[in-house]
């Protein structure tokens, strides 16, 4: 890594550590399992959605126990509301019934583990692994990819979300690497959004590829 590229780490890093020092996920869970039920839903569906939604469903199914005796439709019912509620859930009863039969119950903490589950691919399974344990993953999704490539912070060659988490990680401190997961999805969230991106509120326009195109 050239200095160049160290110094768009660090102009980042210097502004979000003081923009938004504990950045956290906006999904509302009181646990591991309630987390992971939370970012299954979530796949192309908004956290202010999930967060309606699965208050009745924790409720109904508290553990994966519960959720693993439960019919289609039940859960169906509770989550009509989020983007394809019969395949999430047929994912969560699936889920569940795997965590029942081969982990005993507990919720895998690896990232190899949580992907044999149903419903759960490696950007679940980075989330997962980032928000509760800390591990040094990056979850890529549309934000992530986005504001690296508009921020400069991958190559242009990087066109799949696995080579993106690949450049990414390689460039953070470890240590770093769970917060900037957030730190990239609010920002593309709420500033450098697809469509209109509000530049006037952004702190990282001199470091912006895309910022020098408009």
């Amino acid at each position: 890594m050239n200095l160049k590229q160290k110094e768009k780490y660090q102009v980042l890093i210097d502004y979000f550590s003081a923009e938004m020092p504990n950045p956290e996920t906006e999904l509302i869970y009181d646990n591991d399992y309630q987390l992971l039920v939370a970012v299954i839903l979530s796949a192309q569906c908004t956290d202010k959605r999930i967060n309606l939604v699965t208050p009745r469903l924790f409720d109904n199914f508290p553990n994966t126990k519960t959720l693993s005796q439960a019919s289609q439709e039940e859960v169906f019912e509770l989550i009509r509301s989020v983007s394809y509620p019969n395949n999430k859930a047929k994912h969560l009863i699936q889920m569940a019934q795997r965590v029942e039969s081969v982990f005993e119950g507990q919720i895998p903490s690896t990232v190899e583990d949580l992907v044999t589950l149903s419903g759960v691919g490696r950007k679940t399974a980075n989330v997962i692994t980032s928000v509760l344990y800390e591990q040094p993953n990056m979850a890529v999704d549309t934000h992530v990819y986005r504001l690296s490539h508009r921020l400069g912070l991958v190559k242009k060659t990087a066109r799949t979300p696995l080579l993106v988490e690949k450049e990414l990680i390689r460039h953070f401190p470890q240590e770093l690497i769970h917060k900037a997961h957030h730190w990239l999805i609010l920002h593309g969230r709420y500033v450098c959004k697809a469509k209109n991106p509000n530049c006037n509120a952004c702190g990282l326009k001199t470091n912006c590829q895309y910022f020098k195109t408009i």
